[in-house]
């Protein structure tokens, strides 16, 4: 049996795209070159009940979301968590377009890993999947979606007295 050949959903692409932009409006409301917004997300997780009953542990992780270019038309993002992660794993990071004037946002680069095309042929050298580009984009909106549900802004101190 031959398997089908996949051909991508315009459609969803955008609606994704569209949907992440508005996301970032969101999270970035006065988004200026070099600014950053971190998002710390805590949770508890059960451990196995002990002969005392349940304990549970608290984990953290953060989001930081840095403004690296600002342009008339677009503005590129790193978006990066710290935390969670083992040594042995490379902690997620990407990098993300938007584009004001068609109000969408696009993972340009995951992993250091950049230029994603919107179909691959399977299997290929890099073992990328078929739709790998829209999974990038569809996993930035899931993550962008915690941040919003579950995140809390990291706020930095500063006290300046007024004499």
């Amino acid at each position: 049996m031959r398997r089908q050949r996949y051909v991508p959903d315009l459609q969803e692409m955008a609606s994704v795209a569209e949907s992440n932009y508005l996301r970032f409006l969101r999270l970035l409301p006065d988004a200026d070159e070099g600014g950053e917004r971190v998002f710390a997300i805590t949770g508890k997780t059960s451990s196995e009940a002990g002969a005392n009953g349940d304990q549970s542990a608290s984990q953290s992780a953060r989001v930081r979301i840095r403004i690296d270019e600002v342009q008339p038309y677009t503005t590129m993002l790193t978006v990066q968590q710290e935390g969670l992660s083992p040594e042995w794993v490379t902690p997620p990071s990407m990098s993300v377009r938007l584009y004001h004037d068609a109000s969408m946002a696009e993972v340009m680069s995951y992993q250091n890993q950049h230029r994603f095309e919107g179909r691959y042929q399977y299997p290929n050298p890099q073992m990328r999947l078929p739709d790998e580009k829209i999974q990038l984009n569809k996993f930035l909106a899931d993550w962008l979606d915690h941040c919003l549900q579950h995140g809390h802004v990291e706020q930095p101190f500063s006290f300046s007295p007024t004499f």
